[in-house]
């Protein structure tokens, strides 16, 4: 006579499940997140913006393991970037024709593994000092690549720089990345790969070491760590990601040059990382998301988009150091405690007399970009679609009201926010 047995497999304990989401929750948001953005944002703009945010975010959170994680301002970040897209392209260009089975989501590899090697080189000279010592040489190195881009012209291209077809490699599961689609589907994989990665090493005990070589080396020193062997270890590994996002950027945009890895792009990324905010991991996200939008934005609505970047940037580090990612880290106690209401419409009260003052500055900007630059043109021009003549005394006085009237209003709310802060905090502490 048989006997039958129910098999029930166990189910896992809340506890179990409460740390399973607590661990990979956010990362799996993320990935659904990214899988969905292009049915909601489907132009072809929007899904070209997307993958350049992509790469950006990636370039980003590189340099803000040099900055934010071990202290270390670097003002040549962008060779890594440059090179790692410069081998990647090359290799591309070597294998059409050939019967490489190497599928094209595995060249950026070949990136990675170029801002490693270039890392290591580089690392062993510039991390023997630290400081402004440090962020002079990584400058100095920046213009020796730069340069060294228009005199190996075979290598770099020149000024043209050299270009790629993505949709000549050999392709798997019947993609053929032609369509921007499935570039953005390429970038967005690596991108979430690489972010877990980075996010992986800050939470390693040598992510605490450069945290604690950035706020006293001396210490570190002092329980015996090297702290010129932390700090090239952390320039290798910030090279190899930097080479990842140039590597995905050749394959998106099918051509590298020498600008890609110049000054003016390790300018960029230090924007992206100060604005985002040096102080938080998500900050160089939010950093690289927001600068990419203005860019392609502001550049299509005046020439000078470069000024407005500039001053956004002294006013971030002036009043705002931790960056977008700190300003929203302060609200985080409001949500929590259900006190975010008593503040929320001080803020409102505050932005309007800022974007004021914003309009007004943009106007007295515009006007004198227009007469002292586009003189050829004529004094005529518009500001917002109103036409006006920039040699009339009316549109100045207006400027000048909007922004006095604006910045004075903001300042006022901008006080009455900051109480009404402090005020919701104090309340929180309350029995």
């Amino acid at each position: 006579m048989s006997q039958k047995t129910d098999m029930k497999i166990p189910a896992l304990p809340s506890g179990a499940r409460e740390s399973f989401l607590a661990r990979f929750g956010i990362w799996i948001v993320a990935a659904i997140v990214l899988a969905g953005l292009p049915y909601v944002f489907s132009s072809g703009l929007s899904v070209s913006t997307m993958c350049m945010m992509g790469t950006m975010i990636i370039f980003a959170l590189s340099y803000n393991m040099l900055l934010g994680q071990t202290g270390l301002l670097s003002f040549g970040h962008a060779v890594f970037f440059g090179l790692g897209g410069f081998l990647t392209a090359w290799a591309m260009n070597a294998v059409v024709g050939t019967a490489s089975p190497v599928p094209l989501f595995l060249f950026p590899i070949m990136g990675g593994f170029t801002g490693l090697v270039f890392g290591i080189i580089l690392g062993a000279v510039s991390t023997k000092r630290s400081g402004t010592a440090f962020a002079m040489i990584t400058l100095g190195i920046a213009e020796l690549v730069s340069s060294s881009a228009l005199i190996l012209r075979h290598f770099f291209g020149g000024e043209e720089g050299i270009t790629l077809d993505r949709t000549d490699m050999v392709q798997v599961f019947g993609l053929s990345f032609g369509p921007q689609i499935q570039v953005y589907y390429l970038i967005a994989v690596w991108c979430l790969i690489s972010v877990a990665a980075m996010y992986a090493i800050t939470c390693t005990p040598f992510g605490r070491i450069c945290n604690a070589v950035r706020d006293n080396p001396e210490r570190v020193r002092f329980i015996g760590y090297n702290t010129q062997t932390v700090r090239f270890m952390a320039f290798s590994l910030s090279g190899l990601f930097a080479g990842i996002g140039g590597g995905l950027a050749a394959i998106n945009f099918e051509i590298m040059n020498s600008a890609q890895m110049g000054v003016g792009e390790s300018g960029a990324v230090i924007l992206m990382t100060y604005i985002g905010g040096i102080g938080n991991f998500a900050g160089p996200i939010i950093g690289a998301v927001v600068v990419t939008y203005l860019q392609l934005m502001l550049s299509d609505v005046t020439d000078v988009w470069q000024l407005y970047f500039g001053l956004l940037f002294i006013g971030m580090v002036m009043y705002a150091p931790r960056g977008l990612a700190g300003l929203l880290a302060l609200q985080q106690p409001l949500l929590q405690t259900r006190q975010f209401h008593r503040v929320a419409p001080y803020y409102v009260l505050a932005l309007l007399p800022g974007l004021v003052a914003i309009t007004g500055l943009s106007m007295v900007i515009e006007m004198t970009y227009q007469l002292a630059v586009k003189t050829a043109a004529g004094p005529a021009m518009a500001f917002f679609y109103v036409p006006f003549n920039a040699n009339s005394p009316l549109p100045w006085i207006i400027a000048v009201i909007l922004f006095a009237v604006g910045t004075w209003l903001f300042l006022r709310a901008a006080r009455l926010a900051g109480d009404a802060y402090s005020e919701a905090l104090a309340w929180r502490k309350l029995p």
